[in-house]
């Protein structure tokens, strides 16, 4: 029904629209939602028709992230009725699964649901359960706000069929999301998506059907699987004869804060200084305007608290706990942000060096340092590369059982640093993280100097990385017309060879003197990503490779 095609802001296409909206607000569940759409329809009526077109100009997409925008009316926005629509087709996928012995047992395994503290994200996760139990499917959910990593370890324990958290991790306070978990405790890679949002579409979103709140197929659980992830925590540490260091931690508002105070006392750490403005969950985010350790300024606060407390190391998660950011101490005194890329290669150093085995595998995307590959190399690992995404790294532990993942990481902040979840854990990370700034303490080191023993052996690793704002549909065509004409050269470097990787929608240009330009459009927010790479070279040098590469499409905007 929203996916109509409107010719026209006036005559039936106005009138069709109108009709649209008319029928979703009889059917919307919340007042707040149903009065903006209300004023919407009336504005629509006088001839302002532009905003209400945009709410209903298709249908939000269901993709391997899941569901991600602004909660407000329509169905190109996040509200209850997309939510049913969307675990209706989970729902349905399952099932399928099922019958076809793809995964067994799911209507007694179950789904396990938790969400975080964003606007409406409670409601969303009972109302998938809701529609779940109402199809026959044993849901459970977990209490009160939670950890996206808590949701993820789980799945397994639990021994459930699949999981789903209500969240928009790091996005701007607007906006919710809904992420869909594989039994592995991974997210769901492609086809997968393509399968459920098939199954989405075969859902009327105004109709779908929903078990009572108290259904017997609907368990509310209590703390036990909390209690239980922070059990496992500490098998995280590698080093657990080190004391620890002094440590300023936030949790940006989100729902990390209680988690990662417990996985600190369970790890034998003492617990980190907090950014008490930022400790507590609070969906509007009133200190940060963009809930993000990567963009600049959020995590301005932690800093100050840093430099108060004498800390050896700032840690930061993202709303959901599954990101972590980290800076360190300069020997001017300043403090410094360190790259995603940066936090992998101490992982890795340190983890490579205290772990043995012939079976052990790291695991990178593409769009992060190739650092890792030599460092693995030299330690006589095995190392993968795969598409951009966590969902990624997961497939690949899950398609080698013959080796032990002792690492996952990505350059956006994402880290696993234990056996599971097969997802990013910025709590684990962070336990970790404390762990080898003690160790460094303990050796007299600093982390800086840490890095700098890194660039000794390997090379200084520069990278960079630039965003373009556009339309997806804008930035899929740029991407498709560099792999389809690729630049002989790049700011005066020849370009010597052009790679492409269509399931990642990726064009990887390599210029002469090794240096790496990649190219991708976002999964998950409308712009044109692009990644440098080199090895010794002026960091400027590598940032204006990048911006020459965005000059036709900069000036065509």
């Amino acid at each position: 029904m929203a996916e109509r095609e409107l010719e026209s802001a006036d005559g039936a296409g106005q009138n069709d629209l109108i009709l649209i909206a008319e029928a979703w607000l009889a059917a919307e569940p919340d007042a707040d939602i149903g009065e903006e759409l209300a004023a919407l329809i009336v504005a629509a009526r006088a001839g302002d028709v532009d905003a209400l077109a945009d709410r209903f100009a298709g249908s939000l997409q269901f993709g391997t992230a899941g569901l991600r925008a602004a909660v407000a009316a329509g169905s190109m926005r996040m509200n209850r009725l997309v939510v049913r629509q969307a675990a209706a087709g989970l729902g349905r996928w399952l099932l399928d699964a099922e019958a076809s012995g793809d995964i067994v047992d799911v209507t007694d395994r179950g789904v396990v649901i938790a969400h975080d503290a964003r606007r409406k994200s409670d409601l969303f996760a009972d109302d998938t359960a809701r529609v779940l139990a109402a199809m026959g499917i044993r849901t459970m959910l977990l209490p009160g706000v939670q950890p996206t990593p808590v949701l993820a370890w789980s799945i397994t324990g639990i021994g459930a069929a699949a999981g789903v958290v209500v969240t928009a991790s790091h996005n701007p306070p607007a906006d919710n999301g809904y992420k869909v978990y594989l039994e592995t405790g991974s997210q769901i890679v492609s086809p997968i998506d393509t399968d459920i949002a098939e199954r989405i579409a075969g859902f009327d979103p105004l109709t779908v059907e929903l078990a009572p709140a108290d259904h017997p197929l609907i368990e509310r659980l209590d703390d036990g699987w909390v209690d239980r992830y922070l059990e496992f925590v500490p098998s995280v540490r590698l080093r657990p004869d080190v004391a620890g260091v002094p440590v300023a931690y936030t949790a940006m508002h989100g729902v990390g804060g209680a988690v990662v105070l417990r996985a600190f006392e369970a790890a034998g750490l003492p617990a980190p200084h907090v950014v008490a403005e930022q400790q507590e969950p609070d969906g509007t985010f009133p200190t940060v305007s963009f809930p993000n350790p990567e963009e600049s300024g959020a995590m301005d606060l932690l800093l100050a608290e840093a430099q108060a407390c004498d800390a050896k190391v700032a840690l930061a998660n993202d709303p959901d706990a599954d990101r972590l950011g980290v800076a360190i101490p300069q020997p001017d005194g300043s403090w410094r942000r360190l790259s995603g890329d940066e936090i992998g290669w101490l992982f890795a150093d340190y983890i490579l060096a205290n772990t043995a085995g012939d079976d052990r595998l790291v695991v990178t995307t593409l769009v992060s340092s190739s650092l890792l590959a030599r460092m693995a190399e030299a330690a006589g690992v095995h190392s993968e590369e795969t598409f951009t995404g966590f969902k990624w790294i997961g497939k690949i532990a899950t398609e080698r059982p013959d080796l032990r993942l002792v690492l996952g990481y990505e350059q956006a902040l994402g880290y696993l640093v234990a056996p599971r979840p097969l997802d990013k854990d910025g709590i684990t990370a962070a336990v970790l993280m404390a762990e080898i700034a003690a160790v460094a303490e303990s050796e007299g080191q600093t982390l800086q100097d840490r890095l700098d023993e890194i660039a000794q052996r390997f090379g200084r690793y520069v990278t960079a990385e630039l965003s373009v704002k556009m339309p997806p549909a804008d930035g899929a065509a740029w991407v498709a017309s560099v792999e389809a004409d690729p630049p002989t050269e790049v700011g005066g470097r020849a370009v010597v060879s052009v790679q492409t990787y269509p399931e990642a929608n990726l064009v990887r240009l390599m210029l002469d003197g090794g240096i790496r330009l990649q190219i991708r459009p976002s999964g998950t927010e409308p712009k044109v990503k692009l990644y440098g790479e080199a090895v010794d070279l002026d960091p400027a040098e590598l940032e204006a490779l990048l911006e020459t590469v965005t000059h036709g499409v900069r000036h065509h905007e």
